[in-house]
């Protein structure tokens, strides 16, 4: 038997409505919703009829009435426990975000992105824990944070590198720092250099952590001195008064590992006005392979870090603690050595 749904003209017309796209595909209410909300206990003839019904009305489920069905937001939160003004400036956080949104644009979920300041911890965990948000995606964490504290209790959460508290309970993706730096300082060896020096990162942040120790084993392998170290915060302008107390104690100094492009690009200009010469007097190798790797002249031989890539697992990871399916708990990327002329 055909069914004719009919449906007004003019600018009063209603939307499409679950029961006429029942009506429609010729099913129950029941199997359109079934349907949409991605179950696969539907018969294929069935769920074919209603997928052609819901093309032919263009009909949308409603968002507000799924949320109350399911208790989810279908709402993502990408957390940057950072200062709205260092997100800006830094090409690894749109990178992330391309990642992130690559795989939930294959999925209902919305992302939004808060940038916390520990001036007010608390009102970034009062938004998180309220029931806006299905699970959070925290990036660029340090030791030291308290927005992000307890969410695990509440909230299924993902991190960007391990969070040195509570690693063995935590969910996170991140590239093998270690291994990275380590193939940097490799790399500078077997070119010669005998005196290499880092601008390591923050020491209350998984990269920071895990590429000094890269550096460090890697000079001890070869059995040379690892006492010229200086810290940087992640930015050009540390890397660049970095480099300046380096060059400032007066001890040979032909290699220079940055924890970051963004320090190794600070690096380069102070070495640069100087008036050394890269790499023939200092070679420099940067760790991420951003757009701070070739804007600088000439350009840095650097770690690739698959920045998108590690957007996209963590999303993955995310969207399946969410749905209830097992998960890793750990995901590790592998990195690669980008050669160009810096060394």
């Amino acid at each position: 038997m055909e069914t004719t749904v009919g449906i007004e003209t003019g600018q009063s017309r209603p939307a499409p409505t679950l029961e006429m796209v029942a009506a429609l595909a010729g099913v129950s209410r029941a199997t359109v919703s079934r349907v949409v909300n991605g179950s696969t206990s539907v018969a294929p003839e069935l769920a074919q009829s209603v997928e052609q019904a819901v093309r032919a009305l263009n009909y949308v489920p409603n968002r507000a009435a799924r949320t109350l069905a399911s208790r989810r937001t279908y709402t993502i939160t990408l957390l940057v426990p950072e200062s709205t003004s260092k997100v800006f400036a830094d090409p690894f956080f749109a990178t992330v975000v391309e990642g992130v949104a690559k795989y939930l644009n294959s999925t209902e979920y919305m992302l939004n992105m808060v940038t916390s300041s520990e001036a007010d911890p608390g009102k970034t965990q009062r938004y998180l824990m309220g029931g806006n948000v299905d699970g959070v995606l925290v990036v660029s964490h340090h030791s030291g944070d308290h927005s992000w504290e307890h969410l695990n209790d509440a909230l299924p959460i993902v991190f960007a590198g391990r969070p040195l508290l509570n690693a063995s309970d935590s969910y996170y993706v991140e590239v093998d720092n270690e291994e990275g730096a380590l193939a940097a300082v490799q790399h500078l060896i077997t070119t010669g250099r005998r005196n290499i020096a880092t601008i390591a990162g923050p020491q209350d942040m998984p990269p920071g952590v895990d590429r000094l120790a890269g550096w460090r084993s890697g000079l001890a392998a070869a059995g040379l001195d690892d006492a010229l170290v200086e810290y940087g915060d992640f930015t050009v302008a540390s890397g660049e008064a970095a480099m300046r107390r380096l060059l400032a104690r007066g001890k040979p100094l032909d290699g220079l590992f940055a924890a970051n492009d963004q320090m190794a690009a600070g690096a380069h200009a102070v070495i640069q006005e100087h008036g050394l010469r890269i790499p023939e007097d200092i070679a420099v190798v940067g760790f991420d392979d951003d757009l701070f790797a070739t804007s600088v002249s000439p350009a840095l031989t650097t770690v690739h870090h698959p920045i998108s890539d590690l957007g996209e697992k963590m999303a993955h990871m995310l969207v399946e603690l969410i749905e209830g399916r097992p998960a890793h708990r750990v995901c590790r990327l592998p990195t690669s050595l980008v050669v160009r002329e810096s060394a």
